[in-house]
C-alpha cells in the first residue's frame, strides 16, 4: 500500500564501544534530521576514541491513512518519537539504515521479530510533527470499538468420548 506522504529525514548514529566483552559496539540513534542532506551515507561525523557518529543516510517516514490513530496515540504522549530501525550486517558499514517510522505498532511488530536489528528510539523533531499532526487532523475517523460476543457454549459438544483403542482406528 503506498503512503499519502512521505516526509524525508537525514539519521545520524552513535557508536560506542561495548560495555561487555561479548559486545564490541553499541549502536544507538543520536538524532533525526529534518530534510535531507547532501551528505554521503556512513559519513563520519565525529571521532572521540569512546564514540563516534556518523551520517547512516537518508530515509521516508512514510504516513498512511489507516494508521492515523498510532499516530495520534504517538502525538499524544507529549513528547513523541520516531523508531529507528538498523540492522545488524556484519560487514563495513557494521549496521544498515532500513526504516524510520511514527507508528508505535509498526516498530512493535519489528522489534518482536528477533532478527538482528536494533529498534531505537529519538525525540521527534517539531517540523515532523506539525506535518504528522496535520495528517492526522485531515484523515483521522474515529473508530467505534466493537467488542465481539462469544458464542455459548454447548455442552452437548464438550462430552467426553469413549477411549478408542488402536483396532479401531484401522
Amino acid at each position: 500500500m503506498k503512503p499519502l506522504v512521505s516526509i524525508g529525514v537525514g539519521i545520524v548514529v552513535e557508536r560506542s564501544k561495548g560495555a561487555s566483552p561479548w559486545a564490541g559496539f553499541q549502536w544507538s540513534t543520536a538524532s533525526v534530521l529534518t530534510g535531507v542532506p547532501d551528505t554521503p551515507a556512513w559519513t563520519q561525523l565525529t571521532d572521540n576514541g569512546e564514540r563516534a557518529t556518523f551520517y547512516a543516510g537518508a530515509a521516508e517516514i512514510e504516513l498512511h491513512r489507516t494508521e492515523t490513530g498510532n499516530y495520534r496515540n504517538n502525538l499524544m504522549t507529549g513528547e513523541p518519537v520516531l523508531w529507528v530501525v538498523l540492522e545488524i550486517t556484519g560487514v563495513e558499514p557494521l549496521c544498515r539504515l532500513s526504516i524510520v517510522t511514527a507508528d508505535p505498532a509498526e516498530a512493535e511488530a519489528i522489534a518482536g521479530l528477533g532478527n538482528d536489528e536494533i529498534v531505537d528510539t529519538v525525540p521527534m523533531p517539531p517540523t515532523i510533527e506539525d506535518a504528522v499532526a496535520a495528517f492526522v487532523a485531515e484523515y483521522h475517523v474515529e473508530r467505534a470499538f466493537v467488542k465481539r460476543k462469544r458464542d455459548r457454549a454447548n455442552p452437548e459438544k464438550m462430552a467426553r468420548r469413549a477411549p478408542h483403542s488402536d483396532d479401531e482406528k484401522r
